[in-house]
């Protein structure tokens, strides 16, 4: 039988009470649960890796992203049905989301579904994603359940003001992973959005322990720093040299720091001794696009030198790519001990990018398929940051977007 439907007068009674505010996830589960109506609940948060979905109580156990129906509704972002296990009635699996952001999915079980119960069950996942993240800043207790070894300081120390993996509007959308997850010194992402622009960058510190990890951090905040004071590509830059030249002179960090138009699709670009980005367009790979001789490091080896910080520019078309890396993606090895390379790293881009999925999917794919092929252990760390561009059609027609499986 189908529980019948409730008012919302319970709902509006506990989202009222500031007591709610406070309530832990588990408490805030149930709670919310049987405001709605709804039988039981519970939510999963992936691991750091995105490999696992651990359940925020100690009854159920953990699934797999790759080989659960819960980690089908975690890779594409819907809704996934099946019987219930815990014996009669149906669960239904419904993904967590932070805006663009996978936090996890949440199960909820029923005598039977109705289009009521899954309104319901799609406004449970809503609430409690609101309240995941307005907590999981503060409280260790997410932290525990999302790690699956204990993380080193320098990781530490980063991932602390490392931005969500993944953000995005109805126009854009970047994703981002950094491996080795729990030993990472050197490498960072960073991502933001205003309402015409996508600010991104890639930055990769010499050396692989706290010093590194400090070199990156001061590059990091004065990033964001002369971005949020809306200075331009060449200035932003050089206020990074500065800070570095000015606090870590023995130091310096290759980057690769974008803009990008999000009416016109123009994306400018400075390149600071980095990998350049790769061009995907038509799930084709375009090497050579975005190829360009690149400027020193950022820090003292720019100061040493008169020459201007050089921009670049490309013009993206709807549904483009662009993948921006650091070197220990293409310093790996396959299981035959050959150095990735560009070549090969291509080929896994191509392979990753091929299948219509959704970015952020594409590059969780991508990223384990390369540690997988070396027994999930880096020569050094590797960071992956893709955005798509996907603006409104200008005849009105809907974009077309990759299709869950």
């Amino acid at each position: 039988m189908s529980t019948p439907d409730p008012d919302d007068a319970a709902l509006r009674r506990l989202l009222a009470d500031p007591a709610y505010l406070t309530l832990g996830l588990r408490d805030a589960t149930a709670r919310s649960t049987k405001a709605l109506g709804l039988r039981h609940a519970v939510v999963y948060l992936v691991d750091i890796q995105q490999r696992r979905l651990v359940p925020q109580t100690a009854v159920a156990p953990a699934l797999s992203v790759d080989g659960s129906l819960a980690g089908w509704a975690y890779r594409t972002q819907s809704l996934r049905v099946e019987e219930s296990r815990t014996g009669g009635g149906i669960t239904a699996w419904f993904p967590l989301l932070d805006g663009a952001e996978r936090l996890g999915v949440l199960a909820v079980d029923e005598c039977a579904l109705t289009a009521s119960s899954l309104t319901r069950g799609r406004a449970l996942a809503s609430l409690l994603a609101m309240v995941i993240t307005s907590k999981r800043a503060y409280e260790d207790s997410f932290v525990l359940h999302t790690r699956t070894e204990r993380m080193q300081l320098p990781a530490e120390m980063l991932r602390a003001l490392l931005p969500p993996r993944t953000i995005g509007d109805g126009n854009v959308v970047s994703t981002a992973v950094l491996e080795p997850a729990y030993e990472i010194g050197g490498d960072a992402f960073d991502h933001s959005l205003t309402d015409t622009t996508l600010h991104v960058a890639v930055l990769d510190a010499m050396g692989h322990d706290l010093a590194s990890g400090l070199t990156t951090t001061v590059s990091l905040a004065a990033c964001r720093n002369a971005r949020r004071t809306g200075l331009h590509l060449p200035e932003l830059v050089r206020s990074v040299d500065e800070a570095l030249s000015s606090w870590l002179p023995d130091k310096f960090c290759t980057a690769v720091i974008a803009q990008l138009d999000l009416v016109t699709g123009v994306l400018h670009w400075v390149n600071c001794g980095h990998p350049a980005p790769i061009l995907i367009r038509d799930k084709r790979l375009i090497i050579d696009a975005m190829e360009h001789d690149t400027d020193p490091p950022m820090g003292m080896p720019s100061l040493l030198t008169s020459q201007p910080r050089r921009t670049h520019e490309i013009a993206l078309e709807p549904g483009d790519r662009v993948l921006m890396y650091t070197d220990g993606v293409v310093e790996a090895r396959t299981r035959e001990a050959k150095l990735l390379g560009l070549e090969r790293f291509a080929d896994y881009v191509i392979r990753a990018t091929a299948g219509g999925e959704l970015a952020p999917e594409s590059l969780r794919r991508l990223i384990h398929s390369i540690l997988d092929a070396q027994e999930g252990r880096l020569r050094d760390d590797a960071t992956l940051l893709m955005f798509e561009w996907r603006p409104p059609p200008k005849d009105g027609r809907p974009f077309p977007h990759p299709l869950p499986d």
